[in-house]
């Protein structure tokens, strides 16, 4: 395979594995990890803590007490705030982990810009949308924006791990969409003229 190629699929599987931070911190890792440790994923210098047998019992662990702590009313919230900047070092990490194919000049930027910004974004989005649920439901419809995160979170991982480029481009697709969604989230929907204050 082409070296640029090879590097491409590198970048693109480091920021689908961001991004899939943005909803849980742990699930990425633990899937890159478990990738790893099966021989399927390939890691950056420095990383190969990640496919150890400690790492994959902590990550594993972590993952479970942190999807089932997204159940529990009110701790949903507090946990939101938390993991924002945990989502953003668990991109950086789980960008960098991956990305053995860019030279560290290229890989750290982009680990640390990209990575830590796409799940920063996914993070953040995921943070309003539970809120407005949080609002609009009391609370009820929280349990379903918690599964569908989790399931987010595999799902990305999973796709970043098979085929990087079609994560990527789901990935472009999807932050469209919620960017799209937070702007009416925070400033309502734009009105036409004519139609009222």
């Amino acid at each position: 395979m082409d070296v640029s190629l090879q590097s491409l699929l590198s970048i693109a599987l480091g920021i689908g594995l961001a991004a899939a931070a943005g909803f849980r911190v742990f699930v990425p890792l633990l899937a890159a990890g478990i990738a790893a440790r099966a021989g399927i994923l390939p890691l950056t210098e420095g990383f190969q803590w990640l496919a150890s047998t400690p790492a994959l019992l902590t990550l594993g662990t972590a993952a479970v007490f942190e999807v089932l702590a997204y159940y529990i009313p009110g701790v949903d919230h507090a946990l939101d705030l938390i993991a924002g900047p945990a989502a953003v070092g668990a991109g950086v990490v789980a960008s960098a982990s991956v990305m053995s194919d860019v030279p560290p000049a290229v890989m750290w930027p982009l680990a640390i810009i990209a990575g830590g910004g796409v799940a920063g974004l996914t993070k953040g989005s995921t943070a309003l949308l539970r809120a407005k649920s949080g609002v609009m439901t009391l609370g009820l419809a929280n349990p379903v924006v918690a599964t569908v995160e989790t399931l987010g979170a595999a799902a990305l991982a999973i796709l970043a791990i098979v085929v990087p480029l079609v994560c990527l481009a789901a990935i472009v697709a999807l932050l469209y969409w919620a960017t799209k969604k937070t702007g009416r989230l925070l400033f309502g929907r734009d009105r036409g003229p004519g139609t009222g204050p």
